[in-house]
């Protein structure tokens, strides 16, 4: 007789308890009206047709994200793989994003066809990166980080060029599991049962490959083989998730972490768990949803409400969580010889100066054509052009230290402003200001940018200093973090207000509506800020030691850990102010100054300065002449750019 595992039933008892008690608040009201009600024939057919339709799809979907999960987890020994954090979803949604606005009939021919296609593009970029560094765990998260982001950057792109669209697709995008048939739930019912069938056959597979490689091998099983196979499985269930009701977050992720924490332990109790943990879980908080939106559950999509509570429910989980694995720091050889990188700070700068010149002088004529702007028209141009350059450059240049403060603190190579949820702390900070105050000035906007970046960074680092600012934990805190501070604007952005396009240009990163008085602002900001950098320099040379020798060396960790937190938080919300918080210019520019040899922190603060603001000049400038007369945003220049920089980056060093 097969023992049934008494935590993971009960923690799915308690959901399912919950969520039914949620939908038969619902249900009731609909089934207790008086036998003459003028509207009970539609509340039934609304009941019917809506309200039990949205309930089975959020069983549906729940399930299918959180097999997924657990299938990427087990076959990659990975607790922090999910359709999510590997960037999955976010290929699938732009795929439907580039479908449904240049080629509908592609979605009238296979919506699922082609959402799969973006999921499995997406999964190859991911598992040609994981596959250089035998799939861990960091390179994995942070390879599927980078391909959500460009993801999302591009389908950003598309939505503020099609701004008719813009309302539905954000809806949609973030999650929206509103019906008004069973058409969906029907359709995804005998695909997921198709789907989930063949997983089960896998549990044989995946429990030989717990004897370890060379185990599974002895006894004839292919692991290469079996991943290849879960993999496709796995990317297809959030595929089909995807098409049918848009991106849905944390479920894949949260679901088999709490199956695992409660009990689970063999493949096979994993994968069945785990499924049904994730139906329970999306059928509760989909049912919470309505209940406390009242009439109008369909303007705020479940994805970003998933987000939202699942992010808090991830980091109480966090301290519980053991990482098999982590990865050793691994010092990249400069692309320069050492001749050049002696001189690596006056080529930086030297570059800089080149793409300052480009980008004040050169831009394109009223016809289209290349120009170069003519002395009789500066008095008329520069004071047009000058302020966004300037306002472009320093928010680069702030991104950049703010990035090799991270990283050093840290001792994280990919952790940065992006990465850590900072930029996204910042925006919601912002997006507060900008709905919950009238006319929030330039002063405003920085206080509240600069609390929300702080809170988020304070968040991250209390739960990761418990593990010893362990790479995996501070880099799941930082991604749970950021997507609910996401999730929160998203669920802003999907009401309809007319804020919320201003917003969504603003965090898009265009500097077009920069003038001169914010620019300056920024520009004294920032030169304080940058500063006070450089005048710790010896706190970044030291407390990468590690603590004991800081210590022995006269550092007070705590205040100049303290300390460097709320400068990163600063810098990182001045900057937000004028690009937004879609970039990898935290990301890149420290790599790039260690690339030119700038190695102690004095010098690679100085290059990253320079590389950071010559970075987004140029990203400023792209935007503002590859598509003439229209724009794209510095910000997502910058993103689009940044991320094959990144994947090219780390194919090398693997």
């Amino acid at each position: 007789m097969t023992r049934v595992d008494p935590g993971p039933l009960l923690v799915t008892l308690a959901l399912f308890g919950l969520g039914l008690l949620l939908a038969w608040m619902q249900i009731a009201p609909v089934l207790n009206l008086p036998a003459d009600a003028p509207d009970r024939v539609i509340a039934f057919v609304v009941l019917e047709q809506s309200t039990l339709a949205r309930m089975a799809t959020a069983l549906l979907c729940g399930a299918a994200l959180a097999l997924a999960g657990s299938l990427f987890q087990q076959v990659l020994r990975n607790p922090l793989a999910s359709p999510t954090t590997l960037g999955i979803s976010a290929g699938a949604n732009l795929a439907l994003v580039v479908a449904t606005l240049w080629f509908p009939a592609l979605i009238g021919f296979g919506r699922d066809l082609v959402a799969l296609s973006g999921s499995a593009l997406a999964a190859i970029l991911v598992f040609l990166l994981g596959a250089r560094r035998g799939f861990s765990p960091l390179t994995l998260v942070i390879s599927g980080l980078v391909i959500s982001l460009w993801c999302g950057g591009l389908s950003a792109v598309l939505m503020l060029l099609n701004e008719r669209y813009l309302t539905s697709l954000s809806i949609w995008g973030a999650g929206s599991l509103s019906q008004q048939s069973w058409d969906t739930p029907i359709a995804l019912g005998w695909k997921l049962a198709a789907i989930g069938g063949l997983s089960a056959l896998l549990v044989r597979p995946l429990t030989l490959l717990d004897l370890g490689e060379e185990g599974a091998r002895a006894v004839g099983l292919k692991p290469e083989r079996l991943r290849l196979v879960a993999i496709a499985l796995a990317v297809l269930l959030a595929a089909l998730v995807t098409s049918a009701v848009g991106v849905i977050g944390f479920i894949g992720l949260v679901a088999p972490v709490i199956a695992r924490l409660s009990g689970a332990r063999r493949p096979g109790a994993l994968l069945l768990w785990s499924t049904l943990i994730g139906a329970a879980l999306l059928f509760f908080a989909d049912n919470l949803l309505m209940q406390l939106t009242g009439l109008w559950p369909q303007m705020l999509p479940t994805g970003a409400f998933t987000a939202i509570f699942g992010s808090p429910l991830l980091l109480l989980l966090l301290p519980r969580l053991k990482t098999r694995h982590r990865i050793a720091e691994q010092k990249a050889a400069p692309l320069a010889p050492l001749l050049l990188a002696r001189y690596g700070l006056l080529l930086a700068m030297a570059l800089g100066v080149t793409i300052l010149f480009f980008a004040v002088l050169v831009g394109r004529n009223p016809l289209g054509g290349w120009s170069l702007l003519q002395t009789d028209l500066w008095s008329e141009i520069l004071p047009l052009r000058f302020p966004r350059i300037l306002a472009a450059c320093i928010a680069g240049a702030l991104l950049a230290t703010a990035g090799i403060i991270l990283q050093r603190l840290t001792g994280n190579e990919m952790a940065s402003p992006e990465v850590l949820g900072v930029s996204a702390g910042a925006t919601l900070g912002v997006t507060l200001a900008i709905f919950f105050t009238t006319e929030p000035g330039i002063g405003f906007q920085l206080v509240y940018s600069t609390l929300g970046a702080a809170a988020v960074l304070a968040v991250v680092f209390l739960f990761a200093l418990k593990s010893g600012l362990a790479p995996e934990r501070v880099l799941l805190a930082g991604i749970a973090l950021s997507a609910m501070a996401d999730a929160i604007g998203g669920a802003i952005g999907a009401t309809g207000d007319p804020r919320t396009i201003f917003l969504l240009r603003w965090m898009s990163g265009s500097t077009y509506a920069v003038g001169m008085e914010t620019a300056s602002a920024v520009t004294v900001i920032g030169i304080v800020l940058v500063s006070v950098a450089l005048l710790v320099h010896r706190w970044l040379d030291l407390l990468p030691l590690g603590p004991s020798a800081a210590k022995a060396l006269g550092i007070d960790i705590k205040a100049a850990r303290l300390t460097l937190l709320l400068l990163s938080g600063c810098l990182t919300a001045a900057a937000t102010l004028c690009v937004g918080p879609l970039t990898f210019i935290g990301l890149m520019a420290p790599h790039l100054a260690r690339e030119l040899g700038l190695r102690q922190a004095r010098t690679q603060l100085l290059g990253g300065l320079v590389i950071g603001g010559g970075l987004m000049m140029l990203a400023d400038w792209i935007g503002r002449v590859s598509v003439f007369p229209y724009e794209i945003p510095a910000g997502l220049v910058s993103a689009l750019i940044g991320a094959p920089f990144l994947i090219l980056m780390m194919r090398r060093r693997a």
